[in-house]
């Protein structure tokens, strides 16, 4: 599939076979690119995007699917941020979004569905009363077939799709960190 992602492993524009969510200590500062690496070859996996996250991928993980859109999601929102103005002190925290579109897009749409899907994290934010646009180290990835499809915005079937997925994989995922707290 085709990817664009911000991915610390592979992101950008590229093709990929498919992506890992890499869990990292809280107070992580290693060498990101040699530690993915690593990761990608140890399970095995061969030319992936990978993501990294402090949080429990095993208790936030949440995934949604609304029509040809798949959502994987992990959260954690210890270092909330409102774009624009300055973050509080750095604390680890990353909403990682991984959505696989089972279409044909162009490089364009695979932009327009990232555009949506963070419309959709923050209003998911917004609406549970974190006063957040996301974190300081949030993730996005969209995995996608090459193809026509010139539009993922809210107006059309697919932004529907990914607003929708995006919505219920993040506050599900956000539910369950909550509960890691406890």
């Amino acid at each position: 599939m085709l990817s664009l992602s911000n991915a610390p492993h592979r992101g950008g524009l590229t093709r990929a076979d498919g992506f890992f969510f890499m869990m990292v200590p809280k107070n992580y500062s290693g060498d990101y690119k040699a530690d993915c690496l690593a990761f990608e070859r140890e399970q095995g996996l061969k030319n992936f995007v990978g993501f990294m996250t402090a949080a429990d991928i095993g208790a936030v993980l949440s995934t949604a699917k609304s029509g040809s859109v798949s959502a994987y999601i992990t959260a954690g929102i210890t270092n909330p941020a409102i774009a624009g103005e300055v973050p509080p002190p750095w604390r680890p925290g990353t909403i990682n979004i991984a959505l696989v579109i089972d279409e044909g897009l162009t490089v364009g749409a695979m932009a327009n569905a990232i555009m949506t899907a963070t419309e959709a994290k923050t209003y998911t934010l917004l609406r549970l009363g974190y006063k957040a646009t996301g974190t300081t180290s949030d993730g996005i990835g969209i995995f996608a077939f090459e193809g026509e499809k010139e539009w993922a915005g809210t107006a059309t079937e697919l932004g529907i799709n990914i607003g929708r997925a995006v919505r219920k994989a993040l506050e599900e995922s956000l539910r369950k960190w909550e509960k890691t707290r406890a």
